[in-house]
């Protein structure tokens, strides 16, 4: 929702995310605990947590947070379960993103992981331009393989490498998650990966048969990075990746529940 230029009522998104907390998924980003005046459309975060009723779902809630404040504010609720950071690892990106250097980042990360793991929940951290950037700036598999184990050893153990402006092909996707994930087996690796339509397959393909089993998506990928070259570029729909993943091998996903959140995202995202 957050990149949505129109602002969805708070009872609007509370009734949207109990819906999708039907479905099944594993892990539903729901609030984002930033500066209203940089993302104004999760400035109700706090309200939405407020009213919303997990129930007897077993997906995780997720809160994507900037810095410690932010982090903070998450923890305050017991029905978050995982903080998401996103780490860009081009300098570039980083400066123009967070206004900070990766070192000063890699700092604030540090921070952040101490307060999840006083409050016994945990942290994901998405390395964003982990496919590379359009910026000019030094990228190969092996920087991403150095900066996981960093986040490793300060005892992270889910990371989502992030094709953030959609610049990596099939290829590329399939190498470097490969590589992670037998480097890291005993950590999670997931994608957050951002496509257009004629290359959403082939992307999906490959970062499977390179072993991933965690996929990020928005229904009907609403969304992206506002910072691509490509306004057709934007997050991969999750119905998509269900329809994928079922092909693969069956997952315990209410079909039923997954198509009213379909219908009703119609009426949300106007």
């Amino acid at each position: 929702m957050q990149g949505w230029p129109h602002f969805i009522a708070t009872e609007s998104k509370v009734r949207y995310i109990q819906q999708l907390l039907q479905v099944g998924f594993d892990t539903l980003d729901c609030v984002s605990f930033v500066s209203p005046k940089a993302i104004p459309q999760m400035a109700d975060s706090h309200e939405v947590m407020r009213q919303l009723d997990k129930g007897n779902s077993h997906t995780k809630l997720l809160a994507i947070v900037l810095n410690e404040r932010g982090a903070s504010d998450a923890l305050q609720y017991d029905a978050i379960d995982v903080l998401g950071f996103p780490f860009s690892i081009s300098a570039s990106f980083q400066q123009r993103n967070g206004n900070s250097s990766i070192d000063e980042n890699w700092e604030r990360l540090q921070r952040i992981q101490e307060l999840t793991i006083a409050k016994r929940q945990s942290l994901l951290v998405y390395i964003s331009m982990g496919f590379g950037n359009p910026y000019g700036d030094t990228y190969n598999p092996e920087i991403v393989e150095e900066w996981i184990g960093r986040m490793k050893s300060i005892g992270i153990q889910q990371i989502a490498l992030a094709d953030t402006v959609g610049v990596a092909d099939a290829a590329l996707v399939q190498t470097v998650t490969a590589a992670a994930i037998e480097a890291f087996s005993d950590m999670q690796i997931g994608v957050h990966l951002h496509s257009s339509t004629h290359n959403l397959q082939p992307k999906l393909e490959a970062a499977w048969q390179a072993g991933c089993r965690r996929f990020d998506g928005a229904l009907k990928g609403y969304g992206g990075c506002p910072m691509a070259n490509d306004d057709l570029v934007g997050n991969m729909p999750t119905e998509a990746i269900v329809a994928f993943a079922q092909q693969q091998s069956r997952y315990p996903i209410d079909e039923a529940a997954l198509q009213e959140a379909l219908a009703m995202s119609a009426s949300i995202f106007l």
